[in-house]
């Protein structure tokens, strides 16, 4: 047994020559004592002292705990000589224990609750948290300040501390030896090894160091108890709570970490949608429910989108019969009719060569309602009646208003030029459905009430064949949002009855007509006559410059307000105005982009090297690193190492375009690409079409305005990980199944968590994993879908008539 030089309570020391039974008996008659003479006995300065340097640090690092110790240590290493072992032990001790009453122990467990009910921490933040030994620097209260944790819980470890040296019989009572022992005890918490209910069995007397006189009765002992009980109920209450689950800290919290956990292939569950509209759902375009409750249809209200509240996670059904789509070039002229088993537009367009039915095909002689005797003499009619006009060259990407069956846009392609065309799903069924299934590029969409979900200042050519929109009316709204999109310079080519009546209703229409494009300033370049299909165009060209804006005797229509955003178009109300143009040369818009195909391989001149780009470079710097990054990928790992058959693919989207770097990789491919800009990611569309390529803003929380099985192949470029934080990707992979083609493929990129939940997604789907791989926490996913439909049926009662 060590033999220390423990000191009486009257201060005379003890003989260094007693036996070893009378030294036990010896001290533990001193402990008895000095339990009960303790609050004449302790030294309030020195305590004081002591535990101010504390209060004066609300989370000290360990260098500051070090110093403390050392000032400690050299303090009291001479008076432990002179003065009561006990005493030092205890003054030591009671830094660290606060002292609280009950009713404050009963509030700061409420604290403590809302506290973990507002801010979700880990288990490593409580741990640092806890090795910290924070302190409360609440100075009003000076209780609050006694306390131990920053946190505001007490620590009880240092009441097991001294229960366990209060039955010692040989410790060194210097400060080190005490602090090594508080540090283990804390760890011992930390492990969650503390025994709250061993320590209530022997409470110990508990001493403020702050303001002992108010501990001079018994009634301080009382409270001082009561309090330590109160502790050690909100360390047991609180401490299981956080220490066992995560259920027990947060109910929420462990709702939020269940909904991460990957699902496997079984727990998914899929059913096929019963719908009004069959194979041809487009939920947000048949959601007759919110159809019906709108309050006007006299501005194509009802053609415009109407997404469900919920995006629905069921699958669209196959039509009978259904076949693999032929391949372009063929299916420009022919398609099966089982897959679009449509015949009314065949019926009353089949005299203007737009469709035919033909055995178990139908075909497309490549005709529309002004260019009955074909398509391609049409577009070269144009050329002639104005070359600057120069088709795949100066004019590289159009826009196709009211567009039929799309034979404009896909004849164009023999002449490099790459047409959006789109038309509402409206009585002439179906129409946009023929010209995807052909392979030629077209969208769902009407001219109403909102901006066409495309950026200002982008088509070369607008172009209208009797689209059956009344340009002239209220205000010139609709003909106002096509100078939004056409580029400073550009065409608008008008092919329809006005330009070539006479009669009292077409002359009507050709002089309102012709004053609003005159207000607009747009100059009317030619007016020619097309023999060959008895019809006529006028061509007009929007201004590059503002003069004529600024010289106008009447401001009508007049120019939008500069703090409108002519790019903003997701769900934004049409505007009858205009906006100025762009006369800086730094600014988009103000300069042609180069000749195609140079455009395609060069940056915007617009784009600033001052600007940081999406990946964090200089902009131009940016631009070039993502087309050699994506030229790589496509070369050396999609045309080749993923097993996809090119000759069976076509429609092909990208479903996360940055600068469309992988729409032009696949240049020297026989196939057309979507590019999509989702409306929370970086606004790059423009420079996709400076480029001279094409696409248009989507949410894809959202279905997209396309038919069932429109698409070959679709791309998502570390698209699903940031969707899944807005919604579900079980709605985002069922919206994926809709547009694709079966037999189409899904190629994803995105982190390795998110690649497992799209392949386990795949396989409930019964599509074929062609490839799959991740490393880094990175993974490539390459799936085909298959013909599988399930059985089960699920009611969508919004799309019900």
């Amino acid at each position: 047994m060590a033999i220390g030089k423990y000191s009486r309570v009257d201060g005379r020391k003890s003989t260094n020559y007693c036996s070893t039974s009378t030294i036990v008996v010896f001290v533990s008659l001193c402990m008895v004592g000095v339990w009960m003479l303790m609050p004449s006995s302790v030294d309030p300065v020195q305590n004081t002292d002591l535990s101010s340097q504390h209060s004066n640090t609300d989370l000290p690092s360990q260098d500051s705990k070090t110093d403390i110790k050392e000032k400690v240590d050299d303090k009291f290493s001479t008076e432990s000589e002179d003065s009561s072992g006990g005493q030092a032990e205890d003054a030591t001790k009671e830094v660290s224990k606060p002292i609280i009453s009950k009713a404050e122990s009963n509030s700061e467990v409420k604290e403590s609750e809302i506290s973990s009910n507002n801010v979700v921490e880990t288990q490593e933040e409580k741990v640092v948290e806890e090795n910290s030994g924070g302190i409360s620097n609440g100075e009003e209260d000076s209780k609050e300040e006694a306390e131990g944790d920053g946190d505001g819980e007490p620590k009880e470890d240092n009441r097991n501390s001294e229960n366990e040296e209060s039955n010692s019989e040989g410790k060194e009572s210097n400060l080190s030896t005490e602090t090594n022992e508080n540090a283990e005890s804390e760890n011992k918490k930390s492990e969650g090894e503390s025994d709250p209910n061993e320590a209530s069995d022997s409470p110990q007397t508990e001493i403020s160091v702050e303001e002992p006189k108010l501990m001079a009765d018994e009634k301080a002992h009382v409270e001082i108890s009561a309090g330590n009980q109160s502790e050690i109920l909100k360390e047991t209450t609180t401490g299981s709570g956080a220490w066992s689950t995560q259920a027990a800290e947060s109910e929420s919290e462990k709702k939020t970490e269940m909904s991460k956990l990957p699902k496997d292939a079984s727990d998914y569950k899929w059913k096929v949608c019963n719908v009004t509209a069959g194979p041809d759902y487009i939920p947000c375009l048949d959601n007759l429910r919110a159809i019906k409750k709108l309050p006007q249809w006299d501005h194509y209200q009802h053609r415009e989108r109407h997404c469900p509240d919920k995006a629905p996670t069921c699958l669209v059904s196959l039509p009978e019969g259904y076949r693999q789509s032929i391949k372009w070039p063929k299916s420009r002229e022919q398609i099966w009719y089982n897959n679009v088993p449509h015949t009314k537009l065949a019926e009353v367009k089949g005299h203007q060569n737009w469709v035919k039915v033909t055995g178990d095909h139908l075909t497309f002689p490549g005709g529309g309602t002004q260019f009955i005797r074909g398509a391609l003499h049409y577009i070269d009619f144009i050329q002639q009646s104005l070359p600057d006009i120069a088709w795949g060259k100066r004019s590289r990407v159009i826009l196709d208003v009211g567009c039929g069956v799309a034979s404009l846009g896909g004849y164009l392609f023999e002449r490099d030029v790459l047409a959006m065309s789109f038309a509402p799903k409206d009585e002439h069924e179906a129409q946009v459905q023929f010209a995807l299934e052909r392979g030629i590029p077209a969208i769902s969409a009407v001219m109403g009430t909102k901006r066409l979900p495309f950026p200002s200042k982008v088509f070369d050519v607008v172009h209208c064949a009797r689209c059956r929109v009344p340009w002239h009316i209220e205000g010139g709204k609709l003909l106002l949002e096509l100078n939004r999109v056409l580029r400073p310079g550009g065409y608008f080519v008008w092919s329809a009855t006005p330009v070539y009546r006479k009669d009292t209703e077409n002359a009507g229409i050709w002089k309102a007509m012709s004053e609003l494009t005159k207000s607009m300033c747009w100059d009317l370049v030619k007016i020619s006559r097309d023999k060959l299909n008895s019809v006529g165009a006028a061509i007009y060209r929007k201004p590059i410059t503002n003069d004529c804006y600024e010289q106008r005797s009447q401001s009508e229509p007049p120019l939008c307000n500069e703090a409108d955003e002519p790019d903003a178009v997701w769900n934004v109300p049409l505007q009858a105005c205009m906006h100025k143009v762009p006369e800086n040369v730094a600014e988009r818009g103000n300069q042609w982009p180069e000749q195609w195909p140079q455009r395609l391989e060069k940056a915007p001149s617009w784009l600033s090297s001052s600007a940081v780009g999406v990946y964090g470079k200089a902009a131009p710097e940016d631009f070039a690193a993502d087309d050699e990054h994506w030229k790589r990928v496509v070369s050396a790992s999609y045309l080749a190492g993923l097993g996809i058959n090119w000759s069976s693919v076509r429609n092909v989207m990208d479903m996360k375009a940055v600068y469309g770097g992988f729409a032009a990789a696949l240049k020297d491919v026989k196939v057309w690409v979507m590019n999509v800009v989702p409306i929370t990611s970086s606004d790059t569309l423009p420079i996709i079409y400076e480029r001279g390529l094409f696409g248009m803003y989507h949410d894809w929380c959202e279905s997209f305005s396309t038919y069932p099985r429109t698409y070959d192949l679709v791309h998502a470029d570390h698209l699903f990980s940031d969707l899944r934080k807005r919604c579900k990707l079980e709605g985002v992979i069922a919206e994926v199944d809709r547009i694709l083609r079966p037999k189409g493929i899904l190629i994803v990129r995105d982190d390795a968590e998110t690649i497992t939940e799209i392949e386990n997604m795949s396989k409930s789907l019964q599509w074929k994993i062609q490839f799959t791989y991740s490393k880094d926490n990175q993974g490539l996913l390459c799936v085909q879908k298959s013909l599988w439909r399930p059985t089960e049926v699920e009611r969508i009662s919004s799309a019900i008539a």
